[in-house]
């Protein structure tokens, strides 16, 4: 079977062939579907909080799905850019996940058994050890949580907790490492804060180039980052015990998508190491082929101690893993959290995911096609003064928008425009096409492709992204260039 799928091609294309790019989606659904599904938009605000964000700002009800592409009730074809949230790394109902899903339902085993060895766990755990970066792999233990990335934060916190008889935890401003009780978000740029099990976590600037905290950027920026993490671990007064853990995301995705530097973190591994705190990678946004390496650590060369792994290492079903260095897996009460830890059938998605994802170099795959896309998109911010900047990592990229108020160009960034924002994700869904929305002030319209996207797909994609941002920026006032 081939890297990706054409069944979804047409999802680009007018009704004469040619690319849809400034189309309202191909109408293509049945009346009788129409009609069986007409009142969902109107019922889901009357039964719903309002709290929900995709249902308001994406009023699509889709019935039919295929790699990039999802049909609504309403006949219109979307690309869709958001992946499940990152967790569909081959894209809606690929035939492979199918394949194993139907495996698993067909053979009368188990769908659920927590904390039992099954040889459906037995499959995932050998597809995944094949993947690990070395360093960690020759010395791996993997803990099953369930079912989301919150969990296995949290697994992950009381597995370094236990292991070193300490409580604080350190984390980074916009980060967002799960979304039950006071777990790590990105929302906040508090300095400390309770985690759910009631250790203290204490946050540190995270580098960046376009909103670095120091207002420097680059690696001058980057090393300032790193100083201030050593400053804090060791001006702590005499008798203070180290953290017991430092959490890091090597793509901020929810806070907008941000790469790490490399080099940066790479100082981090070298100052945990030497204080004796074990480093938690969290590759729930990042992994599985996401930023054009297998798992976004491998971009620096770094091993952490502890992964936490989430989203596409369920292959589209509900999935969380910790995986850690086999010394911190000290006696006590059972490491594997929640109920629905055992679900057989995300196990054996995630391991056709994982298969399929290496067996194809999909990472390699999406580092070739994410540089073409930040370089079409870098157009933009050449054209428009509200496109503040364009980043990302492979198949993960951010355009963040700016308003036209503030500091002269060459200074401190102009201030983020959520507004502009969210008018380029409704332009984008007129064209049809569906992005996201993240960073501090959710103003970085956020692209998600599945690894499958065809180049075909991704000039579809871009078409319909630059159409919509041209025509939010050069109706704006004081945005459009020269």
């Amino acid at each position: 079977m081939g890297v990706t799928e054409s069944a979804d091609i047409t999802a680009e294309r007018g009704p004469e062939g040619t690319r849809a790019t400034k189309g309202y989606g191909e109408e293509r659904g049945s009346a009788s579907v129409r009609a069986a599904h007409g009142g969902v938009p109107r019922r889901q605000p009357a039964r719903e909080p309002a709290a929900r964000t995709y249902a308001h700002a994406l009023p699509v009800v889709p019935v039919r799905a295929r790699g990039l592409t999802i049909e609504g009730a309403d006949g219109r074809r979307y690309l869709d850019c958001t992946s499940g949230a990152g967790a569909l790394a081959l894209g809606h109902n690929h035939p492979v996940v199918l394949e194993a899903i139907h495996g698993v339902l067909d053979s009368g085993a188990p769908l659920h058994a927590p904390g039992l060895a099954t040889p459906v766990e037995d499959a995932f755990t050998t597809e995944l050890w094949r993947t690990l970066p070395p360093g960690l792999a020759d010395h791996a233990r993997v803990r099953f949580c369930g079912p989301a990335g919150t969990d296995a934060v949290q697994a992950a916190f009381a597995l370094v907790r236990a292991a070193t008889g300490r409580s604080g935890m350190l984390a980074f401003t916009g980060a967002h490492h799960g979304t039950a009780g006071n777990a790590p978000e990105a929302a906040e740029a508090a300095e400390t804060f309770a985690d759910v099990a009631g250790a203290r976590v204490t946050r540190l600037p995270y580098p960046q180039d376009f909103r670095c905290p120091f207002g420097v950027g680059g690696e001058h920026g980057a090393e300032l980052a790193a100083r201030w993490t050593e400053s804090l671990l060791d001006d702590a007064r005499p008798g203070t015990p180290r953290p017991a853990g430092m959490i890091v995301e090597p793509v901020q995705d929810e806070g907008g998508v941000v790469p790490a530097p490399d080099g940066w973190m790479r100082r981090m591994r070298e100052i945990t190491a030497a204080r004796s705190i074990p480093l938690i990678a969290d590759e729930a946004q990042t992994g599985v082929g996401r930023t054009g390496r297998f798992w976004a650590v491998e971009h620096s060369g770094v091993v952490p101690d502890v992964m936490v792994l989430s989203k596409a290492v369920g292959g589209s079903l509900p999935l969380a893993v910790v995986v850690h260095r086999d010394d911190l897996d000290v006696p006590g009460p059972d490491g594997r959290v929640g109920t629905f830890r055992g679900n057989q059938l995300a196990m054996a998605a995630g391991t056709a995911t994982l298969s399929y994802v290496r067996e194809n170099r999909l990472a390699e795959r999406a580092e070739a096609l994410g540089a073409r896309v930040l370089g079409r998109l870098r157009e933009l911010w050449q054209r428009f003064p509200c496109v503040g900047d364009v980043r990302g990592r492979g198949l993960m990229v951010g355009v963040e928008l700016v308003g036209p108020e503030g500091a002269p160009a060459g200074s401190t960034p102009r201030p983020a425009a959520p507004a502009l924002a969210a008018a380029v994700r409704r332009e984008c869904l007129r064209r049809g096409l569906i992005v996201g929305l993240g960073g501090h002030h959710a103003a970085v319209v956020r692209l998600l492709p599945p690894l499958t996207i065809t180049d075909e797909q991704v000039d579809a994609v871009l078409d319909r992204l630059v159409d919509a941002v041209a025509a939010v920026c050069s109706t704006h006032p004081s945005t459009e260039g020269d």
